[in-house]
């Protein structure tokens, strides 16, 4: 890399971190439409699903959760 070839990638990386910092939801939304992984949608749900539901076994809630199965 030459120098100018190297100072723009520097001001181009600084101007990358001075951006706002989007939440963790919003970038893997935009990381599953960028890289069309669509397909790994549905496996998330389940699985924050079924973290939820064991959260709430955990949490008192389980007999109730327990009547619906």
């Amino acid at each position: 890399m030459s120098g100018t070839e190297q100072e723009r990638a520097s001001t181009e990386f600084e101007a990358e971190s001075k951006q706002a910092r989007l939440s963790f939801l919003s970038e893997l939304c935009q990381w599953l439409k960028h890289n069309k992984k669509w397909w790994l949608l549905p496996i998330i749900i389940v699985m924050l699903l079924l973290g939820l539901i064991v959260f709430l076994g955990e949490a008192g809630v389980g007999p109730f959760i327990y009547s619906v199965f």
